[in-house]
């Protein structure tokens, strides 16, 4: 290669790399205040359901709310964190509306008594404002692409403060088996400039210390491999019943809003039943008592019904927070059943669930380590790898794309089921 043509491909990477470098920061301050609002109104909502607990009636109701807002601003066939995944393989345009529209949904869901958590409503804020920067500038499609993921990066970091998983997920999530490279980073940098907004506004990092580790042996590797190959079928579980009380609820009732208000309702019998709200809302406090040793046994097959008929039904929200309230449930069940460090399990519950029910196991490795430290790595490296052998081809996002096999080096191309 000539001098100077070297000399030219260097100047143009070196171009690239300064606007990536421009555009990760403008997302990551932009999303991170917007993420910031997001956590203190949830963190209102929240406080509020709590000192009125009759607000639970009003939740069908709500409901009806958030089916007249989407039709209003027509956005009726709205599919969540799918359309952010299925926008970036099919180039599809993401709406800015898209963005509001989420915010408020979460919050009437939450306020109300939805069991929904708030990451994946995160990743739908995220990606519509970067995919709306991209279009103001005038990005072409890739380079859109490229604005979704790393938006999507810096969503999750502001809400959960975890910006080494946070890069990760958004390039890994979209295509099982292979990264976006490209957007590494972007993502990078959005994650950590939104996580330090975030932190600067007051909203604290997510973080459940843990008890005295046991050092690994044969024995205690074993079962761990045994929780996390349970847990890997709880996802399977987990999703199948998402999905299929999505399809229950449109069978039954084919009118959204007929379909919203009777599964209003079923939340609201569920908690007659259960004579609590603690399986309303997220579950962060629910993980709160796991990490505590005092988990019902029943706990993670309620919140998953819980959520299954709150997200099924049309309410909004994400489903990323119960997932880890169910994951502790049954990370804690177990330990106390085996008298096995049930905080340990309780964690490698959490790790091994998410990494079941997304298929990212290096995000799920990462998360791991930013939530629980680095302490238990040789526990949560096992979790990740059979968590995500044993969980097969299903997964929350529908848009979501297996290209490669889990177990052999095969090129599959096809969606989760």
């Amino acid at each position: 290669m000539k001098k100077r043509d070297w000399l030219l491909e260097n100047l143009q990477q070196l171009k690239i790399s300064l606007k990536w470098i421009v555009f990760a920061a403008i997302s990551g301050t932009a999303v991170g205040v917007v993420g910031t609002l997001f956590h203190f109104c949830l963190a209102g909502v929240t406080h509020t359901r709590a000192e009125h607990p009759w607000l639970i009636w009003l939740l069908p109701f709500g409901g009806l709310l958030i089916i007249g807002a989407y039709h209003l601003l027509q956005h009726e066939k709205d599919s969540g964190t799918n359309l952010v995944l299925s926008s970036i393989h099919s180039g599809d345009r993401l709406p800015l509306r898209m963005a509001p529209l989420i915010f408020l949904s979460t919050l009437i869901t939450h306020l109300l008594g939805g069991s929904a958590g708030r990451e994946g409503a995160a990743l739908q804020l995220g990606g519509s404002i970067g995919s709306a920067i991209g279009r103001r500038f005038g990005f072409d499609e890739k380079d859109r692409n490229i604005m979704t993921m790393c938006s999507m990066s810096a969503a999750f970091s502001a809400l959960f403060g975890t910006p080494m998983a946070a890069a990760i997920f958004s390039m890994e999530v979209v295509s099982v088996g292979i990264m976006h490279y490209s957007a590494l980073v972007p993502c990078v940098i959005a994650s950590l400039i939104a996580c330090a907004v975030a932190s600067h506004l007051g909203v604290p990092a997510e973080a459940f210390p843990l008890d005295a580790i046991p050092p690994l042996t044969v024995g205690s590797g074993a079962r761990v491999i045994v929780l996390a190959s349970l847990c890997a079928l709880l996802s399977i579980l987990f999703c199948v019943l998402l999905h299929q009380s999505e399809r229950l609820y449109h069978k039954h009732f084919p009118n959204p809003y007929l379909r919203i208000f009777a599964g209003g309702c079923i939340v609201i019998l569920l908690t007659l039943l259960t004579g609590s709200q603690k399986y309303n809302g997220s579950g962060i406090e629910l993980i709160v008592r796991c990490m505590e040793e005092s988990a019902a046994p029943e706990m993670f097959a309620l919140k998953m019904l819980f959520t299954a008929a709150t997200l099924g039904a049309g309410y909004k929200g994400g489903e990323i927070v119960p997932t880890f309230c169910i994951g502790a449930a049954f990370g804690c069940l177990f330990g106390s059943l085996t008298g096995f460090a049930p905080s340990l399990c309780t964690a490698v519950g959490m790790t091994a669930l998410f990494c079941g029910v997304t298929n990212c196991p290096i995000s799920s490795l990462l998360i791991s380590f930013e939530l629980f430290g680095y302490e238990g790595m040789p526990y949560f490296l096992l979790t990740v790898a059979f968590s995500y052998m044993l969980s097969g081809y299903h997964g929350l996002y529908h848009s979501q794309k297996i290209v490669y096999s889990k177990y052999r080096t095969d090129f599959i191309n096809k969606k989760v089921g």
